[in-house]
């Protein structure tokens, strides 16, 4: 299908897709999923390093006004940032770069002691305009198909569940993409993601921002151990609020405040306990 194209029983309903000018004279290629209704292909990837295969899904939203200026922005050279897909809000899927090649979607990040997680995963783009434009809902149709492509590229590329992240995940300090109004757990409950019900918000002793202590270090050691880039000081500074901010916003979105209370704790405990056992022995040896 020629890029940007609809057919006319979907004219009515869905409008045509921008193409970049530097797009539309891109060679195209073969999408990886079925499910793919277009494809604009970008200029910003390139090999994965040492030939790593990915195993795992990052996803993000764009954080942009709309969804023109967001593929002008992935699908355009010099801007150094690009991802293998882009879902739209009426569930359409664009694909822009080959899953085998490393797209420029992470930016400078972390998890389970990989640095290069360009290299180890693959990239979506949910159009969602962000916190800094009013943060809207995510429609159901594309949360529908977030999942459906998701599931596929967990078939292919045999991703784990507690491998599908978010990018505040891996990049505590600098995002809050995909947001704390992200769905995780319909995601979960149809075979995409690690969830567990997060336990219930009430009042008791926190570990918080000063703190210094034995258990603060054996928060950052579980937290370590499920994958977060954290440093093991047993002291609770800002990069450990900013795991724990990130960690809420993925696990137990109902207050975001950076504080490691009873909730925050258990459902760390939680998901480590409900880990694969496999799963618990790859993250704590990378």
């Amino acid at each position: 299908m020629p890029s940007g194209s609809s057919t006319p029983s979907d004219s009515k309903r869905q409008r045509v897709l921008p193409v970049p000018k530097a797009a539309a004279n891109m060679r195209t290629f073969e999408p990886d999923s079925s499910i793919v209704s277009d494809i604009i292909p970008s200029p910003n990837y390139g090999e994965r390093n040492k030939t790593r295969q990915p195993d795992m899904i990052l996803l993000h939203y764009t954080g942009m006004p709309d969804v023109e200026g967001a593929l002008a922005r992935l699908c355009t050279a010099g801007t150094e940032v690009s991802a293998h897909y882009v879902v739209l809000e009426d569930g359409r899927i664009v694909q822009c770069v080959p899953e085998t090649k490393r797209a420029w979607h992470a930016g400078v990040s972390s998890w389970a002691g990989e640095d290069d997680v360009n290299s180890c995963s693959i990239g979506i783009e949910i159009v969602n305009r962000g916190h800094d434009w009013g943060y809207p809902e995510f429609p159901l149709r594309q949360i529908a198909a977030v999942i459906a492509l998701c599931r596929g590229i967990m078939l292919r590329r045999k991703v784990p569940s507690h491998r599908v992240l978010g990018h505040s995940d891996v990049a505590p300090a600098r995002k809050k993409d995909p947001g704390e109004k992200f769905p995780w757990h319909s995601l979960a409950n149809s075979g995409v993601g690690h969830w567990v019900t997060p336990a219930p918000v009430v009042r008791g002793e926190s570990l918080m921002l000063g703190t210094i202590s034995d258990a603060v270090l054996s928060m950052q050691q579980a937290l370590a151990k499920y994958g977060y880039g954290v440093p093991l000081t047993g002291k609770y500074d800002a990069a450990t609020m900013e795991v724990i901010t990130a960690f809420q916003r993925h696990f137990r979105p109902a207050r975001l405040d950076g504080v490691a209370d009873h909730s925050t704790l258990s459902t760390l405990q939680a998901l480590l306990a409900s880990l694969p056992a496999d799963g618990a022995t790859t993250l704590a040896s990378k």
